[in-house]
C-alpha cells in the first residue's frame, strides 16, 4: 500500500531511492541539525578539507616550489580551478577563470568592456538584484562622470517577487549600452531566461553579463552555446567552496585580446609574466581578467569540491534539486495552509531555482524559532523565509521534520518567544 505523501514512511522512501544519497557521508553536518541555508554558505566536505591540506602541505614542505611542484602547483591553481567549473556552466576550459571576488569581477568586465559611446550610454539592471551588484554599477557609472539616477536603468518587478523578460526586452532601449542581470533572484529564486536575454540583446547591439551566485552549481547553464558575454560568480553557496571562497569569471572567447580595463600581473601570459617588463602582454583567454596574485589558501578547498560535483553530474543534482523543492512545497500546501504561508518563489520546474521562498508576517520570529530548534533558515527581510535542500547533503526526511517543525511553531506560538526583526546577520 503506498504512503501518504505526507508521512515519514514516504519522505523515508525517497531517501531510499536517491541515487545521490551517498554523497551526504562526504560532508561534515552539524551534529542534531538541519541545514537548510546552503544557498548562502554551504557546508564543509571532506574533499574540500583535504585539497585545503594539500595546499597547506606544499606550503609547509616545499615553501616557494609550491608554485610549480607538489599536488596542485599554485601558479596553475586558478586555471585548473576554472577548467573544473566549465561543464557547470556550459563554457570553453579556456573561457572561466577562478580569480578575485563576485564584485571585483564584475567590476573589471565592466571596467573592460563597458565603453559608453554618444548616446548608447546607459546600463539595465534591475530592482530586485543583490545590493552589490548596483553598488558596483553605480560606482562605475560615476567613474565615466555619468549619473547613476539617470543612466542606471532598473527595470521594475510587477509582485514584487519575479521580473517579467518582456519588460526587460522592453526596456532594451537604443540608450542601453551594457545589461546585468542576476541569472536566479536571490530572494524568489526565480530562473531568468538567459538564452532569450542574450538573443534579444545581441539584436540591439547591446553586450550582457549575468550574476550566477545562486545558479551556479544547482542549475545547468549553457553559456558558450548561449553565446552570452560575460558571466561572474561567488563559489561558497551551492558550490561549498568555503567562507570567502575565491570566485570566478566567465568571458565568451570572442572577446579574448580585449586587454584588461583593471590590469595586474596575474592577468599576463604566464611564459611572460616572470620576464617583468613594465609592458604587459595579456593571457590570451580568461586568464588575462585576473589582477593579483591566487588567494590560495581560499582557492584551495574548491579544488575537492569541483571533484565531487563533476563526479555527481550537474543534470542529476539539479534533477534532485527540482524534486526535493517539489516535494517541500507539497508538504507546505499539505500542512501549513492554514497559517498564513505564502509561497513566493515559482513554482513551475522551468522557472524555479534550487531553495523556496516563503513569506509570513512574522518571518524573522520565525526563523529564530527553526534556529533555536536546530533547522537553519535564511531570513530576508522584511518577511522573507528562505529554505534550501542541498541535493548532495539533505534529505527528504529533513524536509519531512522542518514542516513538522514550522507546523508546532506555528501551533504552540512557539515564535513568540523572539523580536520579529532581523540579527545582524540574517
Amino acid at each position: 500500500m503506498t504512503e501518504p505523501l505526507d508521512s515519514l514512511d514516504y519522505a523515508k522512501n525517497l531517501d531510499k531511492k536517491d541515487t545521490l544519497r551517498h554523497f551526504r557521508s562526504e560532508f561534515y553536518i552539524p551534529s542534531n541539525t538541519i541545514y537548510l541555508d546552503g544557498n548562502s554558505l554551504g557546508l564543509l566536505s571532506k574533499r574540500a578539507e583535504h585539497s585545503l591540506q594539500e595546499v597547506l602541505h606544499s606550503w609547509k614542505t616545499l615553501g616557494i616550489d609550491g608554485w610549480t611542484q607538489g599536488e596542485h602547483p599554485w601558479y596553475y591553481l586558478s586555471e585548473t580551478l576554472g577548467e573544473m567549473s566549465a561543464s557547470l556552466v556550459g563554457a570553453e576550459p579556456n573561457e572561466v577563470i577562478v580569480t578575485g571576488s563576485t564584485t571585483t569581477n564584475l567590476h573589471q568586465i565592466l571596467s573592460t568592456f563597458y565603453q559608453p559611446e554618444g548616446h548608447k550610454n546607459k546600463i539595465l539592471a534591475d530592482e530586485l538584484n543583490f545590493p552589490s551588484d548596483i553598488y558596483a554599477l553605480k560606482s562605475q557609472l560615476q567613474l565615466h562622470g555619468l549619473q547613476p539616477e539617470t543612466h542606471l536603468v532598473q527595470v521594475k518587478s510587477r509582485d514584487g517577487h519575479t521580473l517579467h523578460e518582456d519588460d526587460i526586452v522592453s526596456a532594451m532601449t537604443e540608450d542601453i549600452a551594457f545589461i546585468v542581470l542576476p541569472s536566479v533572484l536571490y530572494r524568489s529564486g526565480q530562473i531568468l531566461d538567459m538564452e532569450y536575454l542574450t538573443r534579444e540583446a545581441h539584436k540591439r547591439d547591446i553586450l550582457i553579463a549575468f550574476d550566477l551566485c545562486h545558479s551556479i552549481g544547482a542549475v545547468p547553464h549553457c553559456l558558450s552555446k548561449w553565446n552570452v558575454d560575460f558571466a561572474f560568480w561567488c563559489n561558497y553557496k551551492h558550490l561549498n567552496g568555503g567562507p570567502g571562497s575565491v570566485a570566478s569569471l566567465y568571458v565568451n572567447q570572442k572577446h579574448f585580446n580585449t586587454s584588461p580595463g583593471l590590469a595586474g600581473w596575474f592577468g599576463s601570459d604566464k611564459n611572460k609574466q616572470f620576464d617583468m617588463e613594465h609592458t604587459m602582454f595579456p593571457a590570451s583567454d580568461a586568464g588575462a581578467y585576473q589582477i593579483g596574485t591566487p588567494h590560495l589558501l581560499s582557492a584551495a578547498p574548491l579544488y575537492g569540491s569541483l571533484s565531487m560535483f563533476n563526479e555527481a553530474g550537474i543534470e542529476n543534482i539539479r534533477a534532485k534539486s527540482l524534486k526535493m523543492t517539489e516535494y517541500f512545497m507539497e508538504l507546505i500546501d499539505k500542512q501549513l495552509h492554514f497559517y498564513d504561508f505564502q509561497i513566493a518563489n515559482p513554482q513551475v520546474n522551468e522557472k524555479r531555482g534550487a531553495h523556496i521562498y516563503l513569506e509570513h508576517p512574522e518571518a524573522a520570529r520565525i526563523c529564530k524559532a527553526l534556529k533555536a530548534n536546530h533547522v537553519i533558515p535564511d531570513f530576508r527581510s522584511p518577511h522573507g523565509i528562505r529554505l534550501a535542500p542541498v541535493p548532495l547533503y539533505n534529505t527528504y526526511e529533513e524536509i519531512w521534520k522542518t514542516v513538522q517543525l514550522l507546523k508546532r511553531i506555528m501551533d504552540e506560538k512557539l515564535y513568540k518567544k523572539f523580536s520579529n526583526k532581523r540579527d545582524v546577520i540574517a
